[in-house]
This record gives C-alpha cells, sequence and structure tokens, in this order.
C-alpha cells in the first residue's frame, strides 16, 4: 500500500461527508482511509458507519475526545504503508491532492513531511496555509493566512507541514516518535515536524497538492476562544521545551520571554488573558510528563539550522503583520 490518509472528527455532520468523498475520488487509487471518530454527538457518526464494508476502509470510534494527537495517532498505528497523510474532517481535496503530495516525497528520501497548499474554502483566491514557521518569539505561524493564494505557486522548504493536509513518510514516523499525545490540540504538528527538523530530515511545501478548508469548524470558527486561548498559552511553553536542546533554551530565553509577553497583553486585549494565564500553568504542570530528546553531538548542524529557521521566522513574520495592517493580500 502507498498510502493511508487518516481522518479524525468530531461532530462534523456538516461536511464529513463531502470531506470522504473527495479522498475517494483521488486519482492515486494505491491508498487506504481511516476515519478516526473522537466521540462525535452528531450524524457524523452515523456518516462515518455508512462507510463500513467498502474495500479499503476502517472506522475507529473512541468514547470521548481524546484529542488530535491521540486519535490520528490510532491511525497511524494502523497503517502499512509508505506514507501516513491527515486531513481534516472540515478539508474537501482536488482529485489528484495525493498523486501530488507523494510525487514531492518520492523525489527525496530525506524529505519527512510535505504540506499542502490549503485554501479558504469560502474565499478562495485567499490561502489558509502554505506550510507552518516558528519565530524567535516562540510564535508558530501558518505561512500566508488570508494572502492571495497565487503568491504560492512554488514548491520550497518549510519549517513545517500542517497537519491539516500533510503527508508523511511512515519509515521516519517510526524512527522519530509518532504525535506528542501531551499536545491535546494546536502545536503537535509543528513539534513533530521540529523534532524532523532535529533529526536532519525535510519538511517541504507542495503547491499542486490543494485542497479546500473550513478553517476552525471543529473547534470553532471564531480566530480566538477561551480554548484555543489555553491550548495557545500552554502549548508555546511546551514547544520551545521540548526541542531545544538546553543551551539553546537559554540563549533563546530572553526573546521567548519577550513573545510571551506579547501574547499575555494580546489576549488580556481581547477578553481572554485569564484563559492564556491558565494554559501557562498547565504548561508547567505537564512538563514532567514530556519526552525530551536527549543532545545529539551530531545533530548539531541540525540545531544550528533550526536556529536560523527562528531568526528567519521572525523577518516574516514582521513583514506579515506589516501586509495585514495595510491591508496587502
Amino acid at each position: 500500500m502507498k498510502a493511508t490518509v487518516v481522518i479524525p472528527n468530531l461532530n462534523g455532520a456538516g461536511w464529513l461527508k463531502d470531506s470522504i468523498e473527495s479522498i475517494w475520488a483521488q486519482t492515486c487509487r494505491d491508498f487506504e482511509l481511516i476515519v478516526v471518530d473522537n466521540g462525535s454527538t452528531d450524524e457524523s457518526l452515523a456518516i462515518a458507519r455508512s462507510y463500513v464494508g467498502r474495500e479499503r476502509y476502517t472506522l475507529i470510534e473512541n468514547r470521548e475526545n481524546t484529542g488530535f494527537s491521540h486519535a490520528v495517532n490510532q491511525g497511524i498505528r494502523l497503517a502499512d504503508s509508505e506514507y501516513v497523510a491527515l486531513f481534516n474532517n472540515d478539508a474537501f481535496a482536488e482529485p489528484d491532492w495525493l498523486e501530488n503530495l507523494i510525487a514531492a516525497a518520492d523525489k527525496d528520501k530525506r524529505i519527512f513531511a510535505v504540506s499542502s497548499l490549503m485554501i479558504r474554502h469560502f474565499e478562495r483566491t485567499l490561502a489558509d496555509d502554505a506550510g507552518d514557521y516558528v519565530t524567535l518569539l516562540g510564535f508558530a505561524c501558518k505561512r500566508g493566512d488570508g494572502l492571495r493564494a497565487e503568491r504560492y505557486q512554488r514548491p520550497c522548504r518549510v519549517f513545517s507541514a500542517c497537519g491539516g493536509a500533510a503527508l508523511y513518510r511512515k519509515s521516519i514516523l517510526d524512527e522519530i516518535g509518532l504525535f506528542d499525545e501531551n499536545f491535546f490540540a494546536y502545536y503537535e504538528d509543528v513539534d513533530l515536524s521540529w523534532r524532523g527538523n532535529n533529526h536532519g530530515y525535510k519538511n517541504v511545501f507542495c503547491p499542486a497538492a490543494k485542497c479546500y478548508h473550513i478553517c476552525g469548524a471543529t473547534t470553532g470558527a471564531v480566530r480566538y476562544n477561551p480554548f484555543k486561548s489555553i491550548q495557545s498559552g500552554r502549548n508555546s511553553i511546551l514547544l520551545p521545551y521540548k526541542n531545544m536542546p538546553l543551551l539553546m533554551l537559554l540563549l533563546n530565553l530572553p526573546f521567548l520571554a519577550a513573545g510571551y509577553l506579547l501574547k499575555a497583553v494580546m489576549f488580556r486585549l481581547r477578553g481572554f488573558g485569564p484563559a492564556y494565564g491558565q494554559g501557562f500553568k498547565e504548561a508547567f504542570k505537564a512538563i514532567p510528563k514530556l519526552d525530551k530528546p536527549r543532545f545529539r553531538v551530531k545533530n548539531l548542524p541540525y540545531y544550528v539550522l533550526v536556529q536560523l529557521w527562528l531568526v528567519g521566522g521572525l523577518f516574516q513574520y514582521i513583514v506579515y503583520r506589516a501586509q495585514r495592517a495595510l491591508k496587502i493580500t
């Protein structure tokens, strides 16, 4: 089997069927589909069950919401294929989406993850995500969010693939580990890609792999809410702590502290200061549970490369914020 597509679902009755059908319509036929239902209470569970018995289809039912990372890990563990593709239940793929992702990954055995060109479903001239990056301030950001999709037509390396529509090489997942289930939601894909970077693997962006994304359909379409604020505060602490060697963490601490302060002010101005602060408290409780990789001398060049990515990410973020302030798309 060339690929396994894993769709995590939570109360996606309004869009799950169209999402699944877009996968069945793929030009690449050498794949299996696994849907992981995370305790849905709407009609989406019945929709997922309606495909049971179809060839190359598996449904996993969880009694409760176990989080994105746990759900997709369940699917990945069942996969017996060269690649695993993750696909959001509120996304809809072009017919050649999977074929193009595989073609991009096949070019180099050192490629770990391939990120799609995710386009806003209701604003189809605008990008939703063209790969992710992290800044020196510790911000994890979506590349191209709200900018014209036509800007992102060149394949390139990216810091991280967006797990909403990405392909991963299964052999590297087996080597470096699956999604960290300490990340209940958000940043778990950046954590995984960062781990790949630390091991010297590549993450790339494939503009030919297009899909359309409703954006926030499961967790709430509004940009800020208490759940997102808690997860942002929590995971923005866990992400650098887990992936930076101690010396690197100490060197970056002033920049990270500045970033946390800026975000705290931003969330407070939007009325979510207490939720963001709660995320910080949860982060420090979670730190002892983290499996922090040991420093490896042989990986030193890759740590340096990551540091350069972080510096470049800061400038990228400044340019992006200026574009948004000037309403340039």
